[in-house]
């Protein structure tokens, strides 16, 4: 066990066992927990997300979880916010922080900071929408002006578009560039520890399946519909692993069988997307097994 004074960062693959880490060290620590997850963030989406219990929660107050209804808007600058109401109230209760979660890119533009953004005036909104309203002919406009950050985006990303043809619309700039000319500042500024959690593939694909079987014995299913009938196919979470293929199961693409290899293959996959982003973007790090951190910890 080592002594830690440090505000903490426990990341990993998904299903590697983070988040029931970051509660233990919580309550070792009395610290805030700050959950970096682009699902937990959602209210009532629970099974899908597998974001922890009120009661697993053990009355650590948790950020960055049911902060929002799956029908509103979010981005990185979202988490930003919360890592700055997080940080400023464990600040006054003399607490540490920890961060948590299995979407790192958040973490890195924490570390790394993001570029100022100008104000996206009412008249300029209106102009972009107009073009959105076919989507295509959107997306070829945006690979005409900036064909480097097109080709980074989806063609059917459509919050990705709009937010690249506000910037343009606004400042005459194509994206690139203008993220060149405004280069992104580091909104963590305090002593930060990284701890990754390092699970062999074996061991993790057993994990994966085994907690896809859970969250259909939960009531994935029921959860999905729910979620169906409340806010339709639309928005970007319904497109999540474990609801998209729930709806193509509920379209009869899938039988029930088919859905839950399919949720468990797309799991693992978003496990190695994952761990290569680990990997090659946050170097500074502890990168060891769970049983490991466990005796660092504890």
């Amino acid at each position: 066990m080592q002594k830690i004074s440090n505000n903490i960062a426990i990341i990993g693959t998904t299903a590697s066992g983070k988040s029931a880490l970051a509660i233990d060290l919580a309550k070792k620590l009395n610290a805030n927990i700050l959950s970096l997850d682009s699902l937990s963030i959602y209210k009532e989406v629970d099974i899908v997300s597998a974001k922890p219990t009120l009661n697993e929660r053990e009355g650590i107050k948790h950020f960055g979880i049911d902060e929002i209804f799956l029908d509103e808007p979010f981005d990185v600058t979202t988490f930003i916010h919360l890592y700055q109401k997080a940080l400023n109230l464990s600040t006054k209760e003399d607490k540490q922080l920890i961060i948590v979660g299995g979407t790192s890119f958040y973490l890195k533009a924490l570390i790394e900071g993001m570029s100022p953004m100008p104000k996206i005036e009412d008249e300029t909104k209106a102009k972009t929408q107009d073009m959105l309203l076919d989507l295509d002919k959107a997306y070829k406009f945006l690979l005409s002006i900036d064909e480097n950050y097109a080709l980074k985006i989806a063609p059917n990303d459509t919050y990705r578009t709009e937010k690249a043809l506000n910037l343009y619309f606004q400042t005459q700039i194509p994206p690139t560039l203008y993220f060149k000319l405004n280069p992104p500042k580091p909104i963590i500024h305090e002593p930060l520890d990284i701890y990754e959690i390092d699970t062999s593939r074996e061991i993790l694909r057993e994990r994966i399946a085994k907690r896809t079987h859970k969250m259909i014995e939960d009531g994935l299913i029921d959860e999905v519909k729910f979620l169906e009938d409340k806010y339709g196919r639309v928005p970007n979470p319904m497109k999540a692993i474990g609801i998209k293929e729930t709806l193509s199961y509920f379209d009869g693409v899938y039988s029930k069988d088919e859905m839950i290899e399919r949720i468990i293959i797309a799991t693992a996959q978003l496990a190695k997307r994952q761990r290569t982003f680990n990997r090659t973007q946050l170097s500074k790090k502890l990168s060891t097994s769970l049983d490991e951190l466990k005796r660092v910890f504890f």
